[in-house]
């Protein structure tokens, strides 16, 4: 696993401030979102409710520091529906919210349902979107040294790290393991119908995450009667793992936000089907552990074409995966999983329409000359 003995680059947390706008026209108008439904409050566990007015309130985001559809389908999260054009709705906390881009690429968010208050839901909803960080900022100095990762920047802005619930976060990774996309979401949907319900909107419905004694509530079979399979034991068993925590599990997914990356590591890879890939998604989406490198294939392709050209075609081991994490945060320094999350990115086929047809006829050259040896 990644060794933090060596001096990270020095990179200062920065606070954000709106950069200047670069709008992007968008001839989509913001729908106008449909009225939800609430179950009957015997449904709904007797929490207090409060039903809002749908407006759109401003963000004070531009499109630059966060583009929807480069962070919410992308694989951070799989609890994010697309409900309209260019709009995504979910759940932070309590709160039911949509998001959707201006004209000019802004980002506004409506507050659907809440449980506490719209101050409550706003601040929640900020604190989930990260934007305690600049994305420009932080990108401007990635860009200064790789004139790559400044192509990519220039196609692909507003691809953020977003700043999970640690609970949420884990029961998701842990159904990703060996996974597709259409399969995790349809067993994270599973998991989040075990919370409270808040409201239905384009036919999809929502629900709060459920609380360690409501994830509690389901067995291992029934869990593998909905198709979780092996993952099912490891649900359970990290469930059963965290109940016995001193405090409890949530507080102690909460503390690891304190630790250095190594320790976060060491600490989730205790929990069943805890890999050291799965930790570091965890730590990195969700523990603010912005230089936690996940390693996959598609990282290892693009370490080996970029960053460790001489490992090309050598296969990939977990002593290898140190080696590129390592190598990642020697070049992007203590925001290099924010870099990795913009190269990972950039690999998805559905991003592929978003680039210059010379940036793929380069990248599949080079990939011709690795195969060829």
């Amino acid at each position: 696993m990644l060794s933090l003995s060596f001096r990270l680059t020095s990179l200062p947390i920065m606070k954000r401030h709106r950069p200047k706008p670069t709008p992007i026209p968008i001839p989509i108008p913001p729908p106008t979102p449909p009225l939800f439904t609430t179950k009957p409050r015997s449904q709904t566990h007797h929490n207090p409710t409060k039903k809002l007015k749908s407006k759109w309130v401003p963000l004070n985001l531009t499109q630059s520091e966060l583009s929807l559809p480069l962070t919410f389908p992308t694989g951070q999260t799989f609890r994010w529906k697309q409900t309209g054009p260019l709009q995504y709705t979910g759940v932070v906390d309590s709160h039911l919210v949509s998001l959707t881009h201006l004209q000019n690429g802004d980002v506004s968010y409506c507050l659907h349902h809440t449980t506490t208050s719209e101050t409550s839901a706003r601040s929640a909803l900020l604190d989930f979107l990260n934007v305690g960080i600049s994305l420009s900022e932080i990108w401007e100095v990635f860009s200064a040294s790789d004139p790559r990762f400044a192509e990519l920047a220039c196609h692909l802005g507003g691809a953020r790290v977003l700043r999970q619930d640690p609970l949420e976060c884990l029961i998701q990774f842990l159904c990703s393991s060996n996974n597709n996309i259409k399969r995790i979401t349809k067993m994270v949907d599973f998991v989040s119908s075990l919370g409270t319900f808040l409201g239905t909107l384009e036919g999809l419905q929502f629900h709060q995450f459920p609380s360690l004694d409501q994830l509690a509530s389901v067995s291992e079979d029934q869990l593998r009667q909905a198709g979780f399979g092996y993952r099912a034991k490891y649900i359970t068993g990290t469930v059963s793992a965290l109940q016995s925590k001193p405090g409890g599990g949530e507080e102690w997914l909460a503390s690891l936000r304190n630790m250095d990356l190594q320790e976060v590591i060491d600490a989730l890879s205790t929990l069943p089907g805890v890999g050291p890939k799965v930790a570091a998604c965890i730590a990195l989406f969700s523990l603010d552990q912005h230089h936690a490198i996940p390693v996959d294939t598609h990282v290892w392709q693009i370490a080996t074409r970029d960053l460790l050209p001489e490992l090309a075609g050598v296969r990939l081991t977990p002593k290898l995966c140190s080696r590129v994490s390592e190598a990642f945060v020697s070049k992007y320094g203590k925001y290099a999983g924010w870099a990795q999350t913009l190269l990972f990115i950039a690999e998805l086929p559905s991003q592929k329409a978003l680039l210059p047809a010379h940036f793929w006829s380069t990248k599949e050259k080079k990939s011709t000359k690795t195969k060829n040896g």
